[in-house]
């Protein structure tokens, strides 16, 4: 009679599955460079700054401008204005600052976005 033999031995392999393994960047990350305060970060942070100051200065030149005129208003003869002068201090003006204020909120929030883009490693997100 054959002698039957014993079914094979069964392993079991434990790791990170294949498509999860970690790759090194192909280039530092500018978080590295911004935590070690090299130039190349410095230059990264000074970017965004500058960036966020456009976009202030430019909100405030806009809102400077707008606000800036309405005292003309009072210039006009009280005959040929009338009501209009008031109307447009209390209706128009505070929806004129509250677009400016949206616009540099989303400005501001597209900035930090593009920055934490350029920050972030790709293999991170992934």
């Amino acid at each position: 009679m054959a002698e039957q033999q014993p079914p094979p031995r069964r392993e079991i392999v434990t790791g990170v599955p294949r498509g999860t393994r970690r790759r090194p960047p192909a280039h530092t990350p500018a978080r590295s460079e911004i935590s070690e305060q090299t130039s190349l970060g410095a230059t990264y942070v000074r970017a965004l700054m500058r960036s966020q100051l456009r976009a202030g200065l430019g909100a405030l030149a806009v809102l400077a401008l707008v606000l800036g005129l309405l005292p003309l208003g009072f210039l006009v003869p009280r005959a040929a204005a009338g009501p209009l002068v008031w109307v447009a201090l209390g209706l128009v003006a505070y929806p004129v600052m509250w677009l400016i204020a949206r616009w540099y909120v989303a400005r501001a929030e597209r900035n930090e976005a593009d920055f934490t883009g350029l920050v972030t490693d790709p293999a991170e997100t992934a």
